[in-house]
């Protein structure tokens, strides 16, 4: 259910700095039913650790409710 593509192209144009993964998927989050906001974000997550998206890396800790990501300048 990931498009990696999408959220490629979403980080090119994201500033450095802490966020997390709804900020980064856009509006379309909140329509989605709760099970897929699970399934999605563990995809990234996974995704992340992979490396399969160099410039950015899981923080660890979580903070308002979700994961922190830094996005690495």
């Amino acid at each position: 259910m990931l498009d990696e593509d999408d959220i490629a192209n979403r980080l090119l144009a994201m500033e450095p700095g802490e966020f997390h993964f709804p900020t980064l998927y856009g509006e379309g989050w909140n329509r989605l039913y709760i099970g897929d906001k699970v399934k999605i974000g563990r995809e990234f997550l996974n995704a992340v650790r992979k490396g399969r998206f160099p410039d950015v890396e899981d923080t660890g800790r979580k903070k308002g409710g979700g994961r922190i990501y830094l996005k690495k300048g």
